[in-house]
């Protein structure tokens, strides 16, 4: 039932882009849009390698906080051996952010 409402929905959303969609394609249509300024550079600009890092660094962190709390919630049923478990799952994390730090990968020049 749910993935037919999902199929549904996705279904009625294509139904309507081509219903209620731009038909004729123009030279300002086909810009990128940018807040309603031209492009300050060129699309195909490199980026930094700081700017990955970051990127990385915040998901992998990010991650930590959707594995603890499942955890948290449930931290008096799981008892000491889930105690140790998480605490070995911090330092692992916590080395990775010393690690991180000491490569200089949260600097940004």
């Amino acid at each position: 039932m749910t993935m037919g409402f999902g199929l549904a929905t996705a279904a009625g959303m294509l139904l309507a882009a081509m219903l209620f969609g731009p038909k004729k394609s123009t030279r300002i249509k086909s810009e990128p849009f940018e807040c309603g300024m031209p492009p300050a550079q060129p699309s195909r600009s490199s980026v930094s390698v700081n700017f990955y890092l970051t990127a990385v660094l915040f998901v992998m962190f990010d991650i930590e906080v959707v594995f603890l709390y499942p955890w948290a919630v449930s931290f008096r049923g799981l008892g000491l051996q889930g105690l140790l478990a998480m605490a070995g799952f911090i330092s692992i994390l916590f080395a990775a952010l010393v690690y991180a730090v000491k490569k200089g990968a949260l600097q940004w020049d």
